[in-house]
């Protein structure tokens, strides 16, 4: 093991991600992991389905760098050329490996499939390659050096990568001392901005430690903030920090690493064994889905109603025809009656509803685009708030989903301080 770290690069390969058919997400998930190991990448290359362009990009990679991470051309297809590509630029034969077959076999077999001559294209690796596992997929990922240069080649499928990228991080990092000793400490937050959160720590505390590194990642619905040591000495200090942001923004910190607002969600009502329900109109039922993404989901939630119109939520959720005559469907009353049919007719304990105007048309004077109610809490106590987030719909979506997730949060938790987004989204209204 050496003190130097390692030099990466990175070779994204696809038409697709060429033509913007397919957003390039794995470049970002790739450095993600490697920061967290204290790594980091010097080179992002990306090429179309080219193989000359490719083998040129490739051994010159392989001149500089320690470590290439190749992402993508692994697949079935006559467009996946990683695998001959490797074999032609180290100087080897493609063999077909029988761990790779036996892998495709189980593949299909889990999928009741036949294992037909295209699949077995990714069985066809470069000789004396070491192969890593796909523990989703059907194409393995392998890697072989190139003179002093380690080359792993990863698959494309964003989840398939997700789900390899672990031991590939681990055994990098395992090469340098350097990497090992840096700790990243990561908390996921709701409600706040990049620039706020800044702001607030730069006030409150003018002394921040120079062995702390302090770093942001915006998102939609989440930011997360980081707590970066290089050194185990500075191991007190990184946790003195976390205690001061705690102190700071403790409401708006879901939890650690990659907690989400549905894990939190869940993990709430699993603690007092209870359960929630949603009664949803303008997220379309983006709130019951980001739930439901959550394995063991089916303990703490019941049920997702999506009402989106009128007649729906009157004889789904027994919403009055009345109320919504008089009112309209973006009011408190109304969310306040289908929060209470939500829990009627699902027998849960919690519920979150919301009903909005998501835009870009529908808004008048007196309820623009943006303008949302949100009902949370129990049948005995249920609270409603009427927000104005006035973004495009797709994340009007999000970040009201996520605001009645926090809700939640928030009363499971016994948070009576507001948030600070309440002030920030306050509805106004005219007339």
């Amino acid at each position: 093991m050496n003190d130097r770290l390692p030099e990466i690069q990175l070779l994204l390969t696809g038409n697709e991600i060429m033509s913007g058919d397919t957003i390039d997400s794995n470049s970002a998930v790739i450095a993600q992991r490697l920061a967290e190991a204290g790594l980091g990448i010097h080179r992002k290359v990306t090429l179309g389905d080219d193989a000359q362009l490719i083998a040129d990009e490739l051994v010159d990679m392989a001149k500089s760098a320690d470590v290439v991470i190749v992402n993508g051309g692994l697949g079935p297809t006559i467009d996946d050329l990683t695998a001959e590509i490797l074999a032609n630029a180290a100087g080897v034969a493609l063999e077909e490996r029988q761990e790779a077959v036996t892998h495709l076999q189980q593949w299909c077999a889990r999928r009741n499939l036949q294992l037909n001559q295209a699949n077995l294209k990714q069985a066809m690796l470069p000789a004396g390659c070491a192969i890593i596992d796909n523990p989703i997929g059907s194409a393995v990922g392998f890697e072989l050096n190139i003179d002093r240069c380690r080359i792993i080649c990863t698959p494309g499928v964003p989840g398939e990568l997700k789900a390899m990228l672990g031991p590939i991080v681990a055994s990098i990092a395992g090469q340098t001392a350097s990497a090992s000793r840096r700790n990243v400490l990561r908390l996921q937050t709701f409600g706040l901005g990049e620039s706020t959160a800044q702001q607030i720590i730069s006030d409150a505390i003018p002394d921040w430690p120079t062995a702390v590194e302090l770093g942001f990642r915006a998102g939609s619905p989440q930011m997360e903030i980081k707590l970066s040591i290089n050194t185990p000495s500075a191991t007190d200090a990184q946790e003195k920090c976390r205690q001061q942001l705690n102190e700071l923004f403790g409401d708006h910190i879901i939890g650690e690493g990659d907690t989400t607002l549905a894990q939190r969600v869940l993990q709430l009502l699993d603690g007092r064994n209870a359960t929630l329900c949603t009664a949803e109109s303008c997220t379309g039922g983006l709130i019951a889905s980001s739930l439901t993404q959550v394995p063991g989901a089916s303990s703490g939630f019941h049920a997702g109603f999506v009402t989106y119109s009128n007649s729906i939520k009157h004889s789904v959720l027994g919403v009055s025809e009345d109320t919504l005559a008089q009112c309209g469907a973006v009011s408190e009353e109304v969310v306040r009656e289908m929060a209470r049919g939500a829990l009627r007719e699902a027998a849960a304990d919690y519920v979150i509803a919301v009903s909005g105007i998501a835009g870009p048309s529908g808004g008048t004077a007196e309820k623009p685009v943006g303008t949302v109610w949100l009902a949370w809490g129990t049948a005995q106590d249920l609270h409603t708030r009427n927000l104005c987030w006035p973004v495009e719909r797709t994340l009007f979506q999000t970040m009201i989903a996520a605001a009645g997730l926090d809700m939640i949060r928030r009363t499971l938790l016994g948070i009576d301080t507001e948030p600070r987004y309440f002030d920030q989204r306050q509805a106004k209204h005219t007339g």
